[in-house]
């Protein structure tokens, strides 16, 4: 990878950005198959570097754009969810053509900060999803019932807006919910028990005016086998969230498997688990995470 001449050309031609979006070939989000299997690549914006045991695996941007190229190479891979810096690197690199692209809107709840719960609308907006001529948002939802400040409200009002924005211009967003607290040490905790799990999903299908764009992005529950009764609570579509793997590839990949054949769940959308897996193999991993569609 040449971050050089990506670097040279973002510093004499801007508008290269802006002409390679409207140059590339699109497709519907829905391919043949009915089913989504989308790369994400939006951690490094929300200072989320780590993978495993290494707390900057991702900081490397040209290790990043060269998985991320690899990996949108595989047969079966519908698209990339990215911050602008990511997305903008791989339309100038023609990695996009003729993939779903999706835009990532907040990155303001910096991971371990004190204000991580405020998660402010500090990437797209629905006007930028539209000018860039992409295909879809996302938006991080992460609600804790025992937050002392304004974190958790203004997200969620801040959420329901966005929704109603996307909605407006035609556009799906992804909402992927959490409740969430903070531990003895500060740091904050998903909580993925079936319970805390149904609730997130009941509050985030409520949000906004419509929801007819929305689809749910959601965490497989540590308990697997609590997904169904998990995913009754919403119609909406949904696509698993794939989180870190860990150590137990073929547990977390069974778990996928598992939760992939629910009646509401269409996809899977997958980052650090499959471009830094624990062997190291992009390809396989890629394709194993296809393959369970």
């Amino acid at each position: 990878m040449d971050v050089g001449a990506l670097a040279r050309l973002r510093a004499a031609r801007p508008g290269a950005v802006a002409e390679a979006a409207a140059l590339r070939s699109r497709r519907p989000l829905l391919g043949p198959t009915g089913r989504l299997m989308i790369i994400a690549a939006d951690h490094p914006a929300r200072g989320a570097l780590g993978v495993g045991g290494d707390p900057l695996a991702m900081a490397d941007r040209a290790d990043l754009l060269d998985r991320l190229c690899l990996a949108l190479s595989r047969p079966g891979v519908d698209g990339v969810l990215g911050t602008a810096d990511v997305l903008e690197d791989l339309l100038l690199l023609g990695a996009l053509e003729d993939r779903v692209v999706v835009g990532s809107m907040n990155r303001g709840g910096l991971a371990g900060a004190a204000f991580e719960l405020d998660d402010r609308f500090t990437g797209y907006r629905a006007q930028d999803v539209v000018a860039a001529g992409f295909d879809a948002g996302k938006l991080l939802l992460r609600v804790d019932y025992d937050d002392p400040g304004s974190g958790s409200v203004a997200t969620l009002l801040s959420a329901a807006r966005a929704v109603d924005a996307m909605a407006a211009r035609g556009l799906p967003v992804f909402v992927e919910p959490f409740l969430c607290r903070r531990g003895p040490d500060g740091q904050l905790r998903s909580d993925l028990s079936a319970a805390a799990v149904t609730r997130s999903i009941a509050v985030a299908s409520g949000l906004a005016g419509t929801s007819a764009y929305t689809w749910l992005k959601v965490p497989v529950t540590e308990e697997p086998a609590d997904m169904a009764r998990v995913m009754a609570a919403s119609t909406l579509p949904a696509v698993l969230l794939g989180g870190e793997i860990g150590d137990d590839q073929e547990g977390t990949y069974e778990k996928w498997r598992s939760a992939l054949r629910l009646p509401t769940v269409q996809g899977l959308v997958a980052g650090r688990s499959l471009l830094y897996p624990a062997d190291g193999d992009v390809v396989k991993a890629v394709d194993t995470a296809v393959g369970l569609l």
